[in-house]
Formats: C-alpha cells, structure tokens, sequence
C-alpha cells in the first residue's frame, strides 16, 4: 500500500458504546459479518422480527453501491472516490470494487465511529498503484470532511462522491440537502454523486419497524420519500434509470428478477 492515512479526531478517543446499538454494527450484522456486539445482534434481531426484509434492503443496498462504482470506473472513468459514511468495512468495499478494474484508484473514507475506524486502519488497505485513506469526521462537518480528503485526492479532477444510507441521519432533510450541495459544489465538472436511502412509502411495515428502532435509543434514521431523495440530485444529470428501487438500477444478467423495495438511489453527474 503506498498511501494509507487516517485523520483523527475527537472520536477516536472515544470509548466504544457497547451499551447501546450503533447502526453501523446492526448493518454489517444484517450483511452477515462479525463486527457487532450482543446489544447490536439483540436490535438487529428484534427489527428482522417485525420487518425480515430488512435483510434483503441491507444486502440490496451493497449490490447497488457495487454497481455504481462499477460503472464509475469502467464507463465513466472515474478514478477518485471520497465515500462519506462508509460504515464498518464488509465484501466489496468502495476500493476493493474500483481498484479491482482500476489499480490506480483513489479513495477516502469517511466516518466517526470509533469501531468503524479501529477496522478502517486495520483493513481498508490500497492496491500499491492507488491509495486509500480515512478521515474521522461527521457528515455535519462538510468543510472539514473536504478540507481532510484534499490530502489524498485532487479535487481538480473528476470524483464521485459516495453517500451511501447516511443522509437519512441527517434530521432535517433540508439540512442534509445543504450538505450534498457544499460537498458537490468542491469537486468539479464530470464528477458524479450517488445517493442511495431506505426510503418512505413503498413498505408500511418497513415504516413500522423503523419508528420502533428510532425509538429505542439509537441514532435515529430517516425514510425518505422517492422524490426527497431524488432532489438530492438537483442540478444533476441523473443516469439512466434516474432514481429507483436500488434492485432496479442496472440489474446485470445474473440477478434476480428486481422486486420493489423500500431503498432507493440513483447515480448523476455533474454538469
């Protein structure tokens, strides 16, 4: 690896929680990993009770992340990566799926869980042609993020910025449009934003079982309505099929006959 970095910040000083469930553990729970406590596996457990597609989301919601880097990179031509809230590293994470077409890839991952960076150094690692770093901050903090990432990648060039299921922790949806719009307005023309978020009005009983994970002491998250999501992408060009059911965006052959589901994405580029 020839670049490997991390930017600390305050809450990788922090002690691990293990008294309360983080989403970023329930989700790689539910994608079947091992990077969770008991108090995690109990709330993932007790959300598949109400709704067990949650599973199906969580895993459809990686395919589509893979897609899109796949076609970023080898239809696009994308090179750099800057993926806010990455969450706890799984299979095919952003460089692995970019640097396996692309060895010179450049990522950064962002995030501001302590767990989540403890395994960021410990496994992100980059192809020796590319690189990959870490920076330890919050999504709310978009000028940091920014100003952290420019050490890595050159925003003089094209770079798709990555927000995979996070801006749903942003309360406000007005707030977490300000942020894709700061972060968008740093990166240049022929960059591209991909959005993807558990989204409102497809899945009553996707609706329940969230209102009940927010109410049991986590951090809550958000659903959000196709075209809340969609107007993220404002001033965008969307590629085609615009923002869909992620089982709905560019299935390859080999996938399962896409089913409508209560998660929705789309990729654009901009102009």
């Amino acid at each position: 690896m020839t670049e490997h970095a991390s930017t600390p910040g305050p809450a990788a000083h922090q002690r691990i929680d293990t008294s309360v469930p983080h989403s970023a553990r329930i989700w790689n729970y539910w994608l079947g990993g091992k990077d969770n406590y008991p108090v995690d596996e109990e709330a993932g457990d007790a959300y598949t009770k109400v709704f067990p597609g949650i599973v199906t989301i969580a895993r459809s919601s990686r395919a589509f992340l893979r897609r899109n880097i796949t076609y970023l990179v080898a239809e696009a031509g994308i090179r750099q990566f800057l993926d806010v809230g990455t969450g706890l590293p799984t299979a095919n994470n952003t460089h692995e799926v970019a640097q396996r077409i692309a060895p010179e890839s450049r990522i950064v991952y962002v995030d501001n869980d302590p767990l989540v960076l403890a395994h960021a150094r410990a496994l992100l690692y980059s192809t020796p042609e590319g690189a990959t770093a870490y920076v330890d901050a919050n999504v709310l903090e978009p000028d940091r993020i920014l100003a952290a990432a420019a050490e890595t990648l050159d925003f003089g060039r094209p770079t798709a910025l990555i927000l995979s299921n996070i801006l749903g922790h942003v309360a406000d949806h007005d707030q977490a449009r300000s942020i894709v719009t700061r972060l968008m307005a740093a990166l240049p023309s022929g960059s591209y934003l991909s959005v993807n978020d558990g989204s409102l009005g497809i899945d009553p009983v996707f609706e329940q079982a969230q209102e009940a994970y927010n109410s049991s002491g986590a951090v809550p998250y958000n659903l959000r309505t196709p075209e809340q999501i969609t107007a993220y992408f404002d001033g965008l060009e969307l590629i085609e099929p615009g923002v869909v059911s992620v089982t709905q965006w560019r299935p390859g052959p080999d996938d399962a006959a896409p089913e409508l589901i209560g998660e929705h994405g789309g990729l654009a580029r901009k102009p």
